[in-house]
């Protein structure tokens, strides 16, 4: 769909970029936490990942307040709000988290790895997975891990024997499918039944994982997890499924005779990348969730569980922006003569997948500085070989743009430095995280260097005649490379 030609092009919609962005009022040039991006990429390179310190922090605040008990995470043995580390995780995004009293939800040995390194307790992890290795449980099992959420019948049979090998009983929490279609993409929906993740409750596959869960004295089941989806805007998905999972708890009571006291809700919740999007408003929605859970254990005669949430996209989506830096502009003559212009820039889609993955859209701007020149349509594009390498599909920058020019993309803190590649061996950029005019490098840039030391061929030696292997794999013989784009 055409996007509309903006009536302001410079300006910033505050729902849209971190909370600290502003134009400098001299240059017009972007700035967050009080650093000029053009400066920052000098100092660190382009194309660069952004992230706002103070925005950050106080999405994490919001959703403590909101759906959390709102104790210290110093003084809690578990907190209510777990960050979700698979929309970006580093170490010191897990100390920003766990320093404003949110736990981390991990699903991989790595994620597990470097929330631990980063001084995380084991009562403030939950640990998730669909097909959770034995190595990965066990280390999970190792770290004290609070909670581990449980996949499949074979995870059953998984984390028993690894905790029973140390002699713990392992915290679990089910997770259970309920059948809501959220309204989102389908490739984020995740609570349908024809999906990868749980046990479906109406199938009765989640009353007999509750029912071998019960029967194994190694683990203790605390409840139930439902996820439903990402990126969504409507309140209706969360309450059908808070109320489809207490009905399901007053079914394991009556047919187990156990009374479970935690409820994982998920995250979910969306943001906002256009200015047509409207986000549910954080305050409100946490009182309605909490609302339909006490209105429906009090009919089913329940006590109220502990209520769990794991935001990622919501915390850190807003906080982060991609910086790029232009190489070509290259106006191209469409049917009926109108004109749209590519602009390429020295990233795409090895930093941010998603636009070829789920059709997402971004919101973009002139970083550099202010530009009063008419509005021109234009298709920002990456450096790949691909003709699906497409940053920004629609969108409108001034028709004075120029090579060297400074692009922004808003809104990039969630999966796209964490689904980040190395496609066409271009190395992933770095993250710098900025507060009070002060930048920290966060993930440095990688290098061609990086990439090569994974390389074991370079241990062995060179081909005698060096040309004549080429000749044989490359642009002349049989095996070369296909064409992509």
């Amino acid at each position: 769909m055409r996007v509309p030609a903006p009536d302001g092009q410079s300006e910033l919609d505050p729902g849209i970029w971190p909370r600290t962005a502003e134009r400098d009022a001299a240059s017009g040039s972007l700035v967050i936490g009080g650093c000029d991006i053009r400066q920052l990429l000098t100092d660190f390179g382009s194309p660069l990942f952004v992230l706002d310190e103070a925005d950050f922090r106080s999405r994490a605040r919001q959703f403590r307040k909101g759906f959390g008990a709102g104790a210290d995470s110093s003084t809690s043995d578990s907190p209510n709000v777990y960050y979700a580390a698979k929309a970006f995780l580093s170490v010191t995004v897990a100390r920003w988290a766990f320093a404003e009293g949110l736990g981390i939800d991990v699903s991989t040995g790595g994620e597990l790895a470097c929330a631990v390194r980063a001084g995380v307790p084991g009562s403030h992890l939950i640990m998730h997975g669909s097909n959770r290795s034995v190595d990965e449980t066990r280390a999970a099992i190792a770290a004290d891990v609070g909670v581990i959420v449980i996949d499949s019948f074979e995870d059953i049979a998984k984390v028993a024997f690894c905790a029973n090998e140390v002699g713990r009983v392992q915290p679990v929490l089910i997770r259970v499918t309920v059948g809501v279609e959220a309204h989102t993409h389908e490739f984020i929906a995740t609570a349908h039944e024809d999906q990868k993740f749980g046990f479906s409750i109406a199938a009765g596959d989640a009353l007999e994982a509750a029912r071998r869960v019960v029967d194994v004295p190694d683990l203790r089941l605390l409840g139930f997890h439902s996820h439903i989806g990402s990126q969504i805007f409507v309140p209706d998905g969360f309450e059908l499924a808070a109320r489809r999972v207490v009905a399901f708890m007053a079914l394991v009571r009556d047919e187990l005779g156990v009374t479970t006291t935690h409820l994982d809700l998920g995250g979910g919740i969306g943001i906002k990348y256009l200015p047509a999007d409207q986000p549910l408003a954080l305050p409100e929605f946490a009182r309605q969730v909490r609302g339909w859970v006490v209105e429906d254990c009090e009919h089913h005669d329940l006590p109220s569980p502990e209520l769990m949430f794991e935001p990622g996209r919501a915390v850190i989506g807003p906080s982060m922006v991609t910086a790029y830096t232009v190489g070509t502009v290259k106006p191209v003559e469409l049917d009926g003569g109108e004109i749209r212009t590519y602009v390429s820039v020295d990233g795409g889609m090895s930093d941010n997948i998603r636009p070829a993955l789920y059709d997402a859209e971004y919101t973009v701007t002139l970083a550099s500085r202010v530009s009063e020149a008419e509005a021109m349509l234009c298709r920002v594009v990456g450096k790949h070989c691909e003709s699906g390498d497409i940053v920004i599909k629609d969108c409108w920058l001034p028709s004075d743009l120029a090579v060297g020019d400074v692009l922004a993309v808003a809104a990039t803190g969630a999966y796209c430095r964490a689904m980040a590649s190395n496609y066409n061996l271009v190395p992933r950029p770095g993250v710098v995280a900025v507060s009070e005019g002060r930048a920290q490098v966060v993930l440095r840039r990688e290098t061609v260097e990086d990439l090569l030391a994974l390389d074991a061929g370079l241990d062995e030696p060179s081909p005698s005649g060096g040309r004549e292997g080429f000749a044989r794999n490359g642009p002349e013989g049989n095996d070369s490379q296909g064409v992509t784009e």
